[in-house]
């Protein structure tokens, strides 16, 4: 790397010099970890504790202790366009929400092009990680790992903890009255693979998330019957929307950001029920939750609908108490003869490679800087990546933090005081204790473009609106009305990408070409220049400009 008068660490060192990052797992963020380490110029060595990369997304038919697990039928909830990585744009023709296999097959692609796996040790446990004795000075720490039997410790500058938050399974079995003398079969949904072996049973499945709705559709080809039990509901949105274009590619935009920061919160409310309920009613479908739309993140369901229109899975409440052979709802109703409980009650998360002093967590939360850093720590060398739950795909938010991590251990941006961090800390969980609902990751939810933003503006990576739109309109008009993608943030600064404009321009044909299989003669598509369309873009580039100008 090229010396320049900035590269230079506020030890003195030359930031070309090799400093060495300890990286834990080899999952969507530990990849991105290794290649951020890379592009700055460090020496990472990622520690990977099973035979291979994926981490949560490489599925393995049985479920292992200690790793992320997911079912066969899983597919993502999140778009191809929202969820690459910013300079490894997803092919075109692979499917735009895509199966696990198909995620795998993309991190596989990334890790070969950009030489990541020479720098795993695979069937590396991390058994613990502790501060040398001159951590004040050096920030350097101790990995204690373990390979076949054997224990090695090594000395590393740094550590990337890229380990998520779905390895260690929330099973609330004492809140069930009655549960110890259930006779039938209680697993957690982390356990669930596939539903041949569920067949003709009837199965209750508590929890109404994500993986609750998804088992729960899976098993209903096979099971007598589904009982899906929730305790507050929840919005179901559908991952097809305006125009067949993936949900969050319409929906996670600039424009459309800026709209929810203005707007009364009220009225998006009633715009955001209105319009999932013209698709279904959810209190008939017996799914309303107790909380407003925006009150917390809805689940993407698309067949769940029409899973409780044909009957194969009928809703329930709260369980109030379990019997030898069933349940009792809170609303008095039994059910009996139940073969299977099945809890997607969620994940609680630990690292109990590192000491308490370092990391403590308590009730699923952790004080950490802009959800990376703790503050308390005498030297910034220790990142958490990817322990957040975001509206959106987790990669990009991974690999934004990512690049500002490895910038923060060269020493090239400097962490404000610990005092500081500590009250952004707590300004955040209080914003989310306020906006969001009760709920077991309320600390860690974030907004997909208002979060992306704010990392990027610690790299010097964000889009300059402004200057795009008097230099460059027609690529402004996308950054501005299209997708957030993560390519936006390769447009200019450190790790400027030449094939960022480009990739943002021909974002639909990208879209398009996974779904048009086959070809239709004699369409127009005249909708998407009709003048509704483009007079709220002029209005649109009108506001933003005159906003822009109000902050020069």
């Amino acid at each position: 790397m090229k010396e320049t008068e900035s590269s230079r660490t506020m030890d003195g060192k030359q930031a070309g010099m090799a400093k060495t990052v300890a990286i834990i797992g080899a999952g969507a963020s530990g990849l991105t970890a290794i290649k951020c380490c890379l592009d700055e110029g460090l020496q990472p060595t990622c520690f990977e504790r099973s035979e291979d990369i994926g981490g949560l997304w490489r599925f393995q038919e049985y479920d292992i202790d200690g790793q992320a697990s997911i079912y066969r039928s899983l597919t993502i909830n999140t778009s191809k366009e929202m969820m690459s990585y910013s300079d490894f744009p997803i092919p075109a023709d692979y499917p735009n929400y895509m199966h696990h296999s198909k995620v795998m097959e993309y991190f596989r692609m990334y890790a070969k092009h950009f030489h990541l796996l020479e720098r795993i040790r695979f069937k590396a446990c991390v058994c613990q990680i502790r501060k040398r004795p001159d951590f004040s000075v050096s920030g350097q720490w101790e990995v204690v790992t373990e390979m076949n039997g054997k224990r090695e410790s090594a000395i590393f500058d740094a550590i990337m903890v890229c380990t998520g938050h779905h390895v260690y399974p929330y099973f609330p079995l004492e809140s069930f009255p009655g549960v110890k003398k259930f006779k039938g079969k209680i697993m957690h949904s982390r356990e669930y693979k596939h539903p041949e072996v569920f067949r003709d049973q009837k199965i209750l499945v508590i929890g109404l998330g994500n993986s609750g709705a998804d088992i729960s559709v899976d098993l209903s080809h096979v099971a007598k019957q589904i009982f899906l039990s929730t305790r507050t509901g929840t919005w179901v949105v559908n991952r097809v929307s305006d125009d067949g274009y993936p949900l969050d590619v319409v929906h996670f935009t600039r424009f459309k950001t800026l709209l929810r920061q203005i707007l009364p919160v009220a009225l998006v409310n009633l715009w955001g029920e209105k319009k999932l309920n013209t698709r279904f009613n959810h209190e008939n479908y017996g799914i309303k939750p107790q909380h407003r739309f925006l009150s917390r993140y809805p689940i993407a369901a698309d067949d769940l609908p029409n899973a409780i229109i044909s009957g194969r899975v009928l809703m329930k409440p709260n369980v109030n108490e379990f019997t030898e052979k069933g349940v009792i709802f809170e609303d008095g109703c039994r059910e009996e003869n139940i073969d299977v409980v099945i809890f997607a009650t969620g994940y609680s998360f630990a690292f109990p490679f590192i000491d308490e002093s370092v990391i403590s967590v308590g009730n699923n939360q952790v004080p950490l800087y802009k959800f990376v850093f703790p503050p308390h720590l005498e030297r910034s060398t220790l990142a958490i990546i990817g322990l957040l739950q975001p509206l959106g795909a987790i990669m990009p938010i991974a690999e934004l933090q990512s690049r500002w991590a490895t910038r923060v251990f060269k020493g090239l941006i400097k962490l404000p005081s610990a005092d500081m961090m500590m009250d952004d800390v707590v300004k955040k969980t209080k914003k989310n204790e306020k906006w969001y609902a009760p709920s077991q990751h309320i600390s860690l939810q974030v907004q997909y473009v208002d979060h992306m933003d704010e990392l990027a503006c610690l790299s010097g990576v964000k889009p300059k609106l402004l200057n795009l739109f008097l230099t460059d309109p027609k690529l402004a008009l996308k950054v501005f009305f299209g997708p957030c993608s993560p390519v936006q943030f390769r447009l200019h600064g450190p790790g400027k990408w030449e094939g960022a404009r480009d990739a943002i321009l021909t974002q639909k044909e990208r879209i398009v070409k996974a779904t048009k299989t086959r070809a239709v003669q004699g369409c127009t598509g005249a909708h998407a220049m009709s003048v509704p369309c483009v007079l709220i873009k002029v209005l649109g580039c009108a506001a933003i400009f005159a906003l822009l100008l109000a902050f020069l």
